[in-house]
């Protein structure tokens, strides 16, 4: 049973069938690739994931397998810095445990014994060997090896600028120096460890703080001497391809970046401020991240029947809102992941293009070229499309070409910036399209929030009081929960976050009150009327399953 190959081995067990073994034996065939092993293909093709995996080789080699990323699985620095950082690399390996003379190292290649002499003559310990997956390790050696830089980077750059005083020049001699790019490249590493969207580098009189946004709030992640900031910029402008003579105007730039595997795609913004430049630095999800499916957003019953309604429409307007930073665009790639089948032709225009999905033809913005969102959209529909996304709907000419290729038959997915579902048709007005035109073409609106979601661990029970009782629209207390804060969360008493959805279904008697000119509070009674679930009603579900706060109430859907 042990020698038979993995691929039969699962088959015997039952977790894939015969005809999934072929495929990924003929996808291996086929494609043929050096380096690329038999769980590489079955991962890819979706039949098993990395950690199952993962866990099927280690039953079948008979070796422990250990789930790096789960957050009870205990490191030991002590025995990371047994092996060096250039060797970990190498072999992707990373030691988690010292016992005596033991050495407990994970892998992904357990049978592999030249890598634990290698080892063995490095350390001069035996070496128990574990299994993990490959993107564990991966990350988790990331994660261990710049923890400990962190502070010799920042210390040897200080260091470096401390014989200069206060008149840094940020000269381009200096800037390639080792220390000041290997800051750069750390500030964004750590930054993306920790799940931050977006990295603030701000000059004040003696200092300069580097803060991340993770779950939407700032956090401090370090300060630097003031005296390294213009060499921090200089060095940030020069891979982001902006003008490093020009400090008096704004501008925009943009690199790639690629840290534990993950190719990142970095978008840079640059602003004059009273002590320096301030640099806002936001992280993309990219290509190498897979797209959610329709049923992971975190809908609820109503909204998910409602949201797959609208996407089985052929022709139409379908609008996401919301404020930046809302989960838009993710929420429009999952249902364009739903609707891109091999007969229709899908095409995007975005700016700038955040994920490369397959089998989706994907348009790049470029204003200085003139290839403006109006101009790719007139030369779209000469494309002939079925389906077309646009990835915001800035102005009137992009709103009312948009309008006009729903009426002419086909189906248009975007986003605009509004608070809830009702004010987007008031917008769409106030932008220039006619009442009527926005009544005959628009399918649906989901507007949408992220909210954080409450620690598991550490969430505590009360009973909600009357004024609470109230903003979530309910006559008797009921048990919800508080933040509270433990190292599973980093103090924080939340990890991760979820979207509340608020969807908006154009009916006949909707088309009726758009075409007469409705005023939002009339749309948004009609909505409530013919079932329309509010931020409002999906959030304080979410507070009364334990999900999230009533501070997260207040945040998200506060009026006055």
């Amino acid at each position: 049973m042990k020698n038979i190959p993995v691929g039969q081995y699962m088959v015997n067990e039952g977790i894939i069938t015969e005809e999934q073994l072929q495929n990924v034996l003929d996808a291996k065939k086929n494609e043929n690739v050096p380096g690329k092993f038999f769980g590489d293909y079955i991962i890819e093709l979706g039949y098993v994931t990395d950690v199952q995996f993962g866990q099927v080789l280690a039953k079948k080699l008979n070796v422990p397998f250990v789930d790096l990323d789960n957050p009870d699985t205990v490191i030991d620095q002590e025995a990371v810095n047994k092996i060096p950082e250039a060797l970990a690399k190498k072999h992707n390996i990373i030691a988690i445990k010292i016992t005596g003379k033991r050495l407990t190292v994970a892998t992904n290649d357990p049978v592999n014994f030249y890598i634990f002499e290698d080892i063995k003559v490095t350390t001069g310990m035996d070496v128990v060997p574990v299994l993990a997956t490959k993107k564990a390790i991966v990350k988790a050696i990331g994660k261990h090896y710049s923890m400990q830089n962190v502070g010799n980077v920042v210390e040897s750059v200080e260091n470096q600028f401390g014989d200069i005083g206060g008149e840094e020049d940020g000269s381009e001699e200096r800037i390639n120096d080792a220390p000041i790019v290997k800051l750069c490249t750390t500030i964004v590493e750590n930054s993306f460890r920790a799940g931050a969207t977006d990295i603030h580098i701000e000059p004040f009189k003696s200092y300069t703080r580097i803060r991340i946004r993770v779950n939407g709030d700032l956090i401090e992640l370090m300060n630097v001497s003031n005296v390294v900031h213009n060499s921090l910029i200089t060095r940030i402008k020069i891979i982001s391809g902006m003008n490093i003579a020009e400090k008096r105007v704004p501008q925009d730039g943009r690199f790639s970046q690629v840290v534990d595997g993950t190719n990142l795609d970095v978008r840079v913004s640059n602003l004059p401020v009273v002590y320096g430049e301030k640099c806002v630095i936001r992280i993309l999800a990219t290509g190498d991240v897979g797209v959610r499916k329709i049923t992971d957003l975190g809908m609820n019953a109503y909204n998910y029947e409602v949201f797959t309604k609208c996407l089985k429409v052929p022709q139409g307007v379908f609008l996401v809102t919301g404020p930046t930073g809302s989960g838009k665009t993710t929420t429009l790639y999952a249902a364009l992941g739903e609707l891109a089948k091999p007969n229709v032709n899908v095409i995007t225009v975005e700016d700038p293009v955040e994920k490369k999905i397959d089998g989706i033809n994907q348009c790049q913005i470029n204003q200085k070229a003139g290839m403006t969102f109006a101009a790719a959209l007139r030369s779209i529909l000469r494309q002939d499309p079925d389906i077309i996304m646009i990835g915001e709907m800035r102005d009137q000419e992009t709103a009312d070409i948009a309008i006009r290729a729903a009426i002419t038959g086909h189906m248009v997915l975007s986003t605009l910036h509004t608070n809830d579902a009702a004010s987007t048709i008031t917008r769409l007005v106030d932008m220039g399209v006619a009442p009527y035109m926005v009544a005959s073409s628009l399918i649906g609106i989901c507007a949408q929030r992220l909210v954080k979601v409450l620690c598991a661990e550490c969430k505590t029970p009360r009973y909600s009081t009357d004024g609470e009782n109230d903003l979530m629209g309910i006559s008797e207390s009921v048990t919800i929960y508080d933040a509270c804060g433990c190292p599973k969360c980093n103090n924080t008493g939340y990890t991760g976050r979820t979207a509340i959805h608020e969807m908006l279904v154009c009916t006949p008697e909707m088309s009726a009150l758009i075409s007469n000119d409705g005023k939002t509070s009339e749309i948004s009674a009609l909505a409530k009327s013919q079932g329309t679930k509010l931020l409002r009603d999906n959030v304080s579900e979410l507070v009364q399953e334990g999900v999230t706060t009533i501070d997260e109430l207040v945040r998200v859907t506060y009026a006055v």
